[in-house]
């Protein structure tokens, strides 16, 4: 299990809970250049005593749906934020992003990574995790974009 320590900042929203993330990967649990929706899975991450640790995988029940209509679909869109929200998901971890960032960044912080190692993933997003915590905490939509390689950059979506 990976476990990394960092400085929690509880978000007003859920404060009985810190953060918890979505990581699209594929099915031997790497990242991938693929848009978020076409993940095979997602790895859960949560905070939990100062620390990011692996809550549980949660298959991709939507990775097909609508897709023979309209790659990008918002039927799709809907599917994954009603799959997330159900299991309260704050952040959404992946390498790509499609058209539908603007839709997700209602309800989510997407993050954009540019490692396909998720144990990395961890480590940085751990090292950033303030700056992550204070866009939940301090926003009930319209989430900034953040993109992490060795540091963060935080950039708002453009229409």
């Amino acid at each position: 299990m990976i476990r990394l320590e960092f400085k929690s900042l509880i978000p007003k929203k859920n404060k009985s809970m810190g953060l918890k993330f979505a990581f699209a990967v594929n099915d031997t649990g790497v990242f991938e250049k693929k848009h978020f929706g076409e993940a095979d899975k997602f790895l859960i991450y949560r905070e939990k005593d100062n620390s990011l640790v692996l809550d549980r995988e949660l298959k991709n029940t939507a990775r097909d749906f609508d897709e023979e209509q309209q790659h990008g679909s918002r039927k799709k869109a809907d599917a994954i934020i009603n799959l997330l929200k159900s299991d309260d998901i704050n952040v959404l971890v992946s390498m790509q992003f499609g058209k539908n960032i603007k839709v997700i960044n209602d309800f989510f912080i997407p993050i954009i990574i540019h490692s396909d190692s998720v144990e990395d993933v961890v480590k940085i997003i751990g090292k950033q995790y303030h700056w992550i915590s204070e866009e939940w905490e301090h926003k009930n939509s319209d989430y900034m974009l953040f993109s992490i390689k060795q540091g963060i950059m935080k950039h708002p979506l453009k229409d």
